[in-house]
């Protein structure tokens, strides 16, 4: 293994150094050759205190594929199926459209949902927030020109947070736990991993407040955030909990062992915690774009996972500056964890930075 420095200047030359944002931790996981395992390193640099590469970052949107990847292991189980509707796990959602589309269709984007609905916006008003009404918001945003049937392969796509929290939803009720409570059992325990909701990493790391790394400030809700989520509808259906969007946090080197796990069951190096069947059901390509059940794609122009990635690379961006690829072909995997968002989310230069950053990692040798 290389030391942590030269994987540390990558993101301090093309993160720190450029302004994208004051912290940030990169990992890499490589497959080795002749059978071994998966190596895995990870490095951190910032503008002020150093807590390590063990700091606790904001996930953001990269907790999708905690969610999908949860709805994968109950599908295997036979507790629900990609092709179940809405509706059969969620009771409000009965009366709605949105109740007949399938599981696998909000997971892809495809359920022809707006891209955001302000379900938060109450709070700002000084006025109590109303779950059910949340929910029926959600399930009633729907794209005018999505109305009537919807064809097998779904409407077109369109990026959109409320199909993830009404899925979110309706594994809270199969199964009658918390979200964060499912996705530790499901996902983050079986695989080790150092990730989880605000509420269970204060409950199971004495030191999660001091490694945990700060995202914005919003004055609305009392200053900086740091060991809260940085997601105003996260934060306001679930707290400190976990939606099935956002609310996820980890190290640099959890998602990378993360990712790790997908190419081991991608590959059929390990099928205990997941099939290779199940997973690429999640991940097949689908029409109109690059977004898969709870993945994206890299895009032929200009992808943010840069240019040495293959072809079948898959992963997902977070809106705190946050990252996950995997590429089977190359059996890689690529961490960018930052706050971008610190001190304010009006600072584009994440998008320049991503590329370069990937780039440079997938040519880093461990």
């Amino acid at each position: 293994m290389m030391p942590h420095r030269p994987l540390a200047e990558i993101a301090r030359q093309f993160v720190i150094e450029p302004e994208v944002a004051p912290a940030a931790a990169v990992a890499i996981a490589q497959h080795g050759v002749a059978g071994q395992q998966f190596a895995a390193d990870a490095a951190f640099a910032c503008s002020g205190t150093n807590p390590g590469p063990s700091a606790f970052f904001d996930l953001a949107s990269v907790s999708k594929p905690f969610v999908a990847l949860t709805v994968a292991r109950l599908a295997r189980r036979g507790r629900l199926s990609l092709d179940t509707p809405l509706r059969e796990l969620l009771a409000e959602a009965h009366a709605s459209p949105t109740g007949a589309l399938r599981l696998d269709l909000l997971l892809a984007h495809r359920a022809g949902l707006e891209a955001h609905r302000p379900l938060f916006a109450p709070l700002l008003a000084g006025l109590p927030f109303d779950r059910r009404a949340a929910i029926d918001t959600a399930l009633g945003a729907r794209r005018p020109e999505c109305s009537g049937p919807a064809p097998s392969y779904g409407y077109a796509p369109v990026y959109s947070d409320l199909g993830f929290v009404l899925v979110g939803l309706a594994l809270e009720r199969l199964e009658g736990l918390p979200l964060d409570q499912l996705i530790h059992r499901e996902v983050c325990a079986p695989l080790g991993l150092e990730a989880g909701s605000v509420r269970l990493l204060r409950a199971r790391t004495s030191d999660f407040a001091a490694r945990c790394i700060a995202s914005e400030t919003v004055p609305n809700r009392g200053g900086e955030l740091c060991g809260v989520v940085h997601d105003e509808n996260a934060w306001a259906l679930s707290g400190h909990g976990l939606s099935g969007h956002a609310g996820m946090f980890g190290t640099a080197l959890a998602v990378a062992r993360f990712g790790a796990a997908l190419l081991d069951v991608w590959h059929g190096r390990s099928e205990a915690w997941l099939d290779t069947r199940t997973l690429i059901a999640l991940l097949q390509e689908r029409a109109g774009g690059t977004l898969r059940a709870g993945f994206d794609g890299k895009s032929a122009d200009q992808s943010s996972v840069g240019a040495l990635a293959g072809p079948r690379t898959f992963g997902h961006l977070g809106f705190t500056g946050t990252s996950l690829w995997c590429d089977p072909d190359a059996d890689r995997v690529l961490v960018l964890l930052t706050n971008r968002v610190c001190p304010t989310r009006n600072n584009s230069r994440i998008r320049a930075a991503r590329p370069l950053v990937n780039d440079a990692l997938f040519a880093y040798q461990l």
